[in-house]
């Protein structure tokens, strides 16, 4: 199952710093709510959906101590 799973390469914001759009390991490009199914369903690599505060689910990388994979650090495309 394991080699199913797609790596978030890139990452688009909106002008608020957001990001809108993942760029997949395959080269697919998919919205924000496209990736939360993705990862809901395990088939995203180091991504999970939580909700947050505001009581909205959000897109985050897995907790691995290392910062130059999280979403906000990928490169933009």
């Amino acid at each position: 199952m394991e080699q199913n799973k797609q790596q978030v390469v890139a990452v688009r914001k909106n002008g608020d710093g957001d990001i809108v759009e993942l760029k997949l390991s395959s080269g697919q490009v998919v919205d924000y709510l496209e990736a939360q199914q993705l990862a809901k369903n395990g088939q995203l690599e180091n991504v999970n959906v939580f909700r947050g505060r505001d009581g909205d689910e959000h897109l985050r990388s897995n907790a691995d101590g290392d910062p130059s994979n999280n979403l906000d650090n990928l490169p933009g495309f």
